[in-house]
């Protein structure tokens, strides 16, 4: 908002003033704002300083004026002010003081109003952000142009000359309160898309909240997370994993230190979140490190001296295989031949997973010796479940071989408390639930017939028998879900 300056005159006393008048004091000449234009290369906080002083004597100049006698004890003298041209120069003179007040509180709220777009600028990338950043753009345009026009206005009359006419002093006070009524009206445009800011505003301010304790929050987890390294180390563990992944962090560090002037406010506070919730597990693993040494260590132990019991069962697996070939029929016993030789070679890899576990714990490659370790214990507890199921095997054999009817009526009572169930509150049941009831029984009566002849298959009738189980307890539990979701 410059324009080409204007030198102001300087104040005088009017000739042919009475010696009483030369006496008075230097102190009371009128005080005017001076726009920008009117001083050289001055910028707008001077000229709104500047018309922040006048304000404040704009009233002295005229009460001192009026208080002047209008003529002195002597001949020769004549009228400083009066008549018609004083009014309107007074009411000019307010009229521009009411424009320099105008253009003063414009100014500041423009200046008070930037702040808050280029916080949103910092911090917001929407399209919301953005369109309200082009129309703050456009609002300074149109300030620009009322505040020149005001310029103008104030360059264009010179209130202080002592030959100012009516008509121009009229003029005058026409044009500035014309400025001041374009300035109060893009005053009110700039306060009403002010009032519109409010949530996106907020956000930012929210945002801006959350980025130092943020940042703050990063730093501390790095350094937190270095300690807990270092008293680990001192114990003797090296960590050398963690230790690399705590490095990684080290350039992301660096971008923070920078600021979010550099990288933006957004990405700055997720860099922080990510950085803290990085270095905390960091942390949280190297204090759980001498645990996990002592966890690791303790399973080495507890896997080999379970590989060494399993090594001994494995032994026993034979001799039962033995018994169930001599008392039962090859059925019985034939998907069990291949135990032995099975448990045998899982003990033995179980045994060489061992050996590589303690290596990789001796090296403290923690992750490997865990593997390992998992590795072993699948293996042993897959040569458990076929070593067991040799011995129970002969167990229920046996069972069944000397006392049938306790399976049989086992199994029978599961039918008919089914049935029972089925018939509950009905004149006939459900076919849903009849069919395979009735199929369960005839079932039962055909492996009841297995055990009849010379060399019965009792492991055929037991497996058939615990088949019927399973099948009425699907139609029970159907029947009950069925009943609980009706009422």
């Amino acid at each position: 908002m410059t324009a080409t300056p204007r030198q102001p005159k300087s104040p005088s006393v009017p000739r042919g003033r009475s010696r009483f008048a030369r006496g008075l004091p230097q102190a009371v000449p009128r005080v005017v704002p001076q726009p920008a234009s009117r001083v050289a290369g001055r910028p707008r906080r001077a000229l709104r300083d500047s018309l922040a002083d006048s304000l404040t004597l704009v009233a002295l100049p005229l009460v001192v004026a009026l208080a002047l006698p209008a003529s002195f004890a002597g001949g020769g003298t004549r009228r400083w002010f009066g008549g018609r041209a004083e009014s309107q120069r007074a009411e000019a003179q307010a009229a521009k003081d009411a424009a320099a007040a105008a253009f003063y509180e414009l100014d500041t709220a423009q200046r008070d109003l930037r702040i808050s777009i280029e916080t949103i600028a910092a911090v917001d990338d929407s399209p919301a952000a953005r369109r309200a950043i082009t129309d703050f753009d456009a609002l300074g345009r149109r300030i620009d142009e009322v505040s020149h026009q005001y310029i103008n206005a104030v360059d264009a009359h010179d209130l202080d000359r002592d030959d100012l006419e009516a008509s121009a002093a009229a003029r005058a006070r026409t044009e500035l309160a014309k400025a001041k009524d374009d300035l109060d009206n893009v005053k009110r445009e700039l306060d009403r898309f002010a009032d519109g800011l409010g949530p996106l505003l907020g956000k930012a301010e929210t945002q801006l909240a959350r980025l130092a304790p943020a940042v703050e929050r990063a730093r501390q987890g790095l350094l937190a997370a270095s300690n807990a390294l270092d008293t680990v180390r001192t114990s003797g563990l090296r960590a050398d994993d963690l230790a690399a992944r705590l490095a990684t962090l080290a350039p992301e560090l660096t971008k923070l230190n920078q600021g979010a002037g550099q990288h933006g406010v957004p990405q700055t506070l997720e860099r922080a979140e990510r950085v803290a919730r990085e270095a905390e597990a960091v942390r949280v693993e190297a204090e759980r490190l001498p645990e996990k040494a002592a966890e690791i260590d303790h399973r080495l132990v507890s896997l080999r001296t379970r590989a060494q019991a399993l090594t001994t069962r494995a032994g026993q697996v034979e001799p039962v295989l033995s018994e169930l070939r001599r008392r039962f029929t090859a059925a019985c016993w034939q998907d069990l031949q291949g135990v032995p030789d099975l448990a045998g070679e899982n003990v033995r890899q179980a045994e060489r997973k061992l050996t590589e576990a303690q290596a990789a714990r001796d090296e403290q490659r923690w992750p490997d010796a865990t593997a390992l370790l998992s590795t072993v214990r699948a293996l042993l507890n897959t040569t458990d479940e076929s070593v067991s199921a040799a011995g129970d095997r002969l167990r229920r054999l046996n069972a069944v071989q000397k006392d049938p009817q306790q399976e049989i009526d086992r199994t029978r009572f599961a039918i008919r408390d089914a049935q029972r169930l089925a018939m509950a509150g009905r004149n006939t049941p459900d076919p849903r639930h009849a069919r395979p009831l009735d199929d369960s029984v005839a079932r039962l009566e055909r492996a009841i017939g297995t055990l009849e002849g010379r060399h019965p298959d009792y492991w055929h009738f037991l497996t058939e028998t615990e088949a019927v189980r399973q099948t009425v307890a699907q139609v029970v539990a159907q029947i009950r879900d069925e009943r609980g979701a009706g009422h």
